[in-house]
């Protein structure tokens, strides 16, 4: 050991490997604390990584995203396919296409307004390039499937699924997926120019129409392979010899891949794979253990990313101005609003269930990765400013959306709806545990489902 070392030094290495392990931790537990339920856990882990960089010196500079941005991309990436396939396995009613109304509006005129509104903002006030502006509206314009859950609907068989609750998990669970086209936009823009003569078709075949449709047509096939797969006599005895987390993360990844490879988006090819599995046997109790286990992997994905965008809060601060800030909180109290309960208008909603979904515009870890993405395969000019605008919105977003979450409980329309349905376990079989963790105790897939109480 050298002199100059201290014996007790503080390595910044092992401070970062501390903070983020017990950030996995009280990921996990926050949300199980009932005084925190309508608290912001997610505000709480970034901060937790603000202190971590704030106060010890010498703290790893590979995450600067604007440096690395491919960590960002790849962890990022990873934390959003597994939840959205997640998010697909529990939405248990799906039949009636008035439940889908509402989401379809928010994806047709919600969105576009959003980036268009946003992209207006950045180029007028932030004095950002035309590509530039593009690439905020679009990675800022997606709601988020990961950090969004006290908003969503619960886990598979639990039933009473809200319209506010259902119209803001299909949301979130499709237009991750749907902002790519604009992602790419931008790059085209930053490549070729302003001039639409010069890209328009093929961004419009290419990135609008191909590349969704084959999304959303490969996961949907490859999830009704896995449900034929998982509920036949030899998927039942994989799942007892493996269980079902490996499964669910293998398939998570097999359709991600694949419908990448297609040149698809894999985003819809994983909510989509999820949404067609359960259907395949819609009251199976199996399915609340393979969403336990996705649950378990986003909790810690989710944990890691939030304390990392955390300790890069004070590197970007000196890069926002009161612009910037104005453009963040605008999104979440003005234009999400605005254009949300606008496009909700005539789709059965009440005027109270349109402002609730409206306000809870959730921001998060699907932003992060976009921008990751865009700055990792092009050198944006405003991407500093871009990379501050995202971290500083998703932290006012947990703090917002976090600590008024309640809301939806208290004053959403009286609904009588689905009523919760309780899987029928075989006798002997331990009792699946849902989003409290994944059940160690195999159980088969060809046990007998779950049966609707109304």
């Amino acid at each position: 050991m050298s002199e100059a070392e201290p014996f007790f030094g503080l390595s910044p290495t092992h401070v970062l490997m501390a903070a983020i392990g017990g950030s996995v931790f009280v990921a996990y537990l926050l949300p199980r604390v009932a005084i925190l339920r309508a608290a912001s856990s997610s505000a709480i882990l970034m901060i937790l990584g603000l202190l971590a960089f704030a106060f010890v010196p010498g703290m790893p500079a590979a995450l600067d995203p604007t440096a690395s941005p491919r960590i960002w991309e790849i962890t990022s990436e990873i934390a959003v396919i597994v939840v959205l396939f997640a998010t697909g396995l529990r939405i248990d009613n799906v039949s009636s296409w008035s439940r889908w109304r509402p989401t379809v509006r928010l994806l047709l005129i919600a969105m576009p307004l959003t980036i268009a509104a946003l992209a207006l903002l950045g180029w007028a006030m932030a004095g950002m390039t035309i590509a530039g502006a593009i690439l905020l509206g679009a990675v800022l314009s997606p709601t988020d499937p990961v950090l969004a859950g006290d908003v969503q609907v619960g886990p598979p068989l639990e039933g009473n699924e809200h319209p506010v609750r259902f119209t803001l998990t299909a949301e979130a669970g499709l237009n991750d997926g749907l902002a790519f086209p604009f992602v790419y936009l931008g790059l085209i823009v930053a490549a070729q120019g302003a001039d639409p003569s010069a890209w328009l078709a093929e961004w419009v075949l290419r990135d609008l129409l191909y590349r969704i449709a084959v999304g959303a047509a490969v996961g949907a096939l490859i999830g009704w392979l896995l449900g034929r797969a998982l509920f036949s006599t030899w998927g039942s005895r994989a799942i007892e010899k493996s269980g079902p987390g490996v499964l669910a993360l293998g398939a998570v990844l097999v359709c991600y891949g694949v419908v990448e490879l297609a040149e698809g988006y894999g985003f819809i090819g994983a909510f989509t794979a999820g949404l067609i599995c359960r259907r395949v046997q819609e009251k199976h109790h199996f399915h609340k253990r393979l969403h336990a286990f996705s649950e378990a992997v986003e909790h810690a994905l989710t944990a890691i990313l939030l304390v990392m965008l955390g300790s890069i809060l004070p590197a970007l601060w000196p890069v926002l101005d009161w612009t910037h800030t104005l453009i963040g909180f605008g999104l979440l109290l003005v234009i999400r609003p605005l254009v949300g309960w606008l496009s909700l208008l005539r789709t059965g909603l009440s005027s109270r269930d349109r402002l609730i979904v409206g306000f809870f515009g959730v921001r998060g870890i699907g932003s992060v990765y976009y921008v990751g993405y865009a700055t990792g395969h092009m050198e944006f000019i405003n991407e500093d400013q871009i990379w501050a605008l995202v971290a500083y919105t998703i932290f006012a977003s947990a703090l917002i959306h976090g600590a008024t979450s309640f809301l939806i409980d208290r004053y959403a329309s009286p609904w009588a709806g689905d009523r919760p349905r309780k899987p029928v376990a075989r006798r002997g079989a331990s009792r699946a545990r849902g989003a409290a963790g994944p059940s160690t105790a195999p159980e088969s897939p060809n046990a007998a489902g779950g049966r609707a109480d109304g």
